[in-house]
């Protein structure tokens, strides 16, 4: 009697997996040590019934040495936010920055620190520090390579110089130096970038002037207009499942009337086809409490797309792709508090599976589980 009650407790097949597609990423990393079938179920569950999305990253950080940092992700899966825990032995030599959507890096006139791992447990040094002494580079990983352009202090000649480290020789190179056209803009603050196969792109997010570079042959090619619409006073370029967008502020700085997106074509011709327009009560949202929103930042990837005002990051909007379609969600940043809008904060998005989870787990010398998920208070409002 009592073996018959056990078999008729036992929880499998479809009815598990539903279950799982329930349950947080970070706590399916026990779930998937229970059993074989458990095992099976988990993965199961996360092709099937409810997909690993990529995660929101949130970096806080104060703005004097040691540069003591806290890291949340944001997974859109499950709704939660996730404390990620340091690693004891990354020390930060310097601000932590990011130019776009997965690479976070740290410069100083003596080092360069790097990594593109999805939750920062891998950092690379560079062997030696770019040549040119810069403060707001532009900097992406293509490929196997670094690229670190514009950005360079008012002492040094070539304020468009562009350096690349590669990874296989650990050795910088110099090579053509950016467009002319972007001499004033030619800084981290003023320039959107993306990377699609082996190129990096570059949009001045004022005009929607943009170039492609090349690391291999160290040329450029362009310009490019993706500026889609005359409305658009800011723009700023994405990858999005292999393609290119543009995000448009449509009004002006002090008068934000709308926010669009556009799909660039991936031939010669970059046109521009619109994808979707953001709710005006998100672009509310998305506005706060700023007097002026001179620019949009993107962190995009797989087919999430996550938009914020630099001036005001209390709320992210989030714009998930769907058969052509967008779905636009908002989610409002809870670990930022009084105290950390006063520090610098880096926000980016990264894909992650199980393994990372593993990884990370081994790495921080933690066990994952319900403990450890920081369930803030936070929500997705379609």
């Amino acid at each position: 009697m009592a073996q018959k009650i056990e078999e008729e407790a036992t929880i499998d097949g479809d009815i598990l997996e539903t279950v799982l597609s329930r349950v947080p990423l970070t706590d399916l990393v026990a779930a998937s040590r229970v059993s074989r079938d458990w095992n099976t179920a988990v993965y199961s569950s996360l092709r099937h019934v409810n997909r690993i999305k990529p995660w929101l990253l949130v970096h806080v950080q104060t703005r004097r040495h040691p540069y003591a940092t806290t890291s949340y992700a944001y997974d859109p899966r499950s709704a939660v936010w996730i404390h990620l825990h340091q690693l004891p032995n990354l020390k930060y030599i310097s601000a932590l920055r990011s130019s776009h959507s997965n690479f976070l890096y740290m410069l100083s006139p003596s080092h360069f620190t790097f990594t593109s791992d999805p939750l920062r447990l891998t950092w690379t040094k560079a062997d030696a520090p770019p040549r040119v002494w810069r403060t707001e580079p532009i900097v992406a990983l293509v490929n196997d390579r670094v690229v670190v352009a514009g950005g360079a202090c008012d002492f040094e000649d070539d304020p468009l110089a562009v350096e690349i480290y590669d990874l296989r020789t650990r050795t910088w190179d110099t090579c053509e130096s950016m467009p002319s056209t972007l001499n004033n803009s030619a800084a981290s603050t003023w320039i959107s970038i993306a990377v699609r196969g082996g190129d990096m792109y570059v949009c001045e997010k004022s005009s929607g002037l943009t170039y492609s570079f090349d690391p291999v042959t160290k040329s450029w090619r362009g310009p490019y207009d993706l500026r889609p619409d005359q409305k658009v006073f800011s723009s700023a370029i994405g990858l999005v499942d292999g393609n290119l967008i543009v995000v448009g502020l449509l009004g002006s700085s002090e008068s934000v009337e709308g926010v669009k997106l556009w799909k660039v074509r991936s031939d010669e011709s970059m046109e521009c086809e619109e994808m979707g327009e953001m709710p005006m009560e998100m672009v509310e949202k998305f506005v706060g409490e700023s007097y002026c929103v001179s620019s949009v930042t993107v962190a995009a990837m797989g087919k999430i797309v996550f938009l914020h005002n630099p001036t005001d990051p209390g709320v992210v909007i989030q714009c998930e792709i769907l058969d052509g379609e967008c779905r636009w969600g908002c989610v409002r940043n809870t670990v930022l508090n009084d105290g950390s809008r006063m520090q610098l904060v880096v926000i980016g998005c990264c894909d992650v599976d199980i393994s990372d989870l593993m990884r990370m787990a081994i790495k921080s010398d933690v066990e994952l589980g319900p403990s450890e998920t920081a369930y803030v208070a936070s929500h997705v409002v379609d």
